[in-house]
């Protein structure tokens, strides 16, 4: 995979990423993806390469959504696959989700750790109804030091994986 053009880019680690698709192996297979905050788009071509059935990648750099869309296509990965959006984060959530379009059946979210994770997770449980599907998964990547809620709406944590730095809070959204 091709390298970042800025250092401003924070990729998550092989080694985090491996860990990220042990916990999700048995949900990937033809699950909707988003990687939210995409960067090189390594997380959401890793779970079409694991057998998720689509993958949207969204991040507002236009130069990382070029490399993503160099890397898959290098990796010989088809467009009906995948979409490459070039938004910021939330902006890209409250159009999405009013439109009426097939719901995530994961969502990977890794915003800078400068960023606010907390009004973007709350966005997305917002408008969880019309983007997340029935028992959908969500991944936030967060600094160590940084601290999420146990709930967020209808999204409720389950498990923390914390790896150097960097820390994985997954969160289940529950209709009942």
């Amino acid at each position: 995979m091709k390298t970042p053009p800025s250092d401003r880019t924070r990729p998550t680690s092989d080694r985090l990423r491996e860990t990220l698709f042990n916990v999700l192996a048995p949900r990937i297979e033809g699950a909707r993806f988003l990687d939210l905050c995409a960067g090189t788009g390594a997380v959401g071509i890793e779970a079409l390469s694991r057998g998720a059935e689509y993958a949207t990648f969204v991040d507002q750099s236009r130069k990382m959504c070029a490399l993503i869309e160099a890397n898959v296509s290098t990796l010989g990965i088809g467009d009906t696959e995948l979409e490459i959006i070039t938004a910021e984060a939330s902006e890209y959530l409250r159009r999405h989700a009013p439109k009426g379009r097939v719901p995530f059946d994961i969502i990977y979210c890794d915003p800078p750790y400068a960023a606010d994770h907390y009004s973007l997770v709350n966005l997305i449980s917002d408008t969880g109804g019309q983007l997340l599907s029935e028992d959908a998964l969500l991944i936030v990547e967060h600094h160590k030091k940084r601290e999420l809620p146990e709930e967020f709406g209808k999204l409720k944590r389950y498990r923390v994986l914390k790896q150097g730095d960097s820390v994985l809070s997954f969160y289940r959204w529950s209709v009942a």
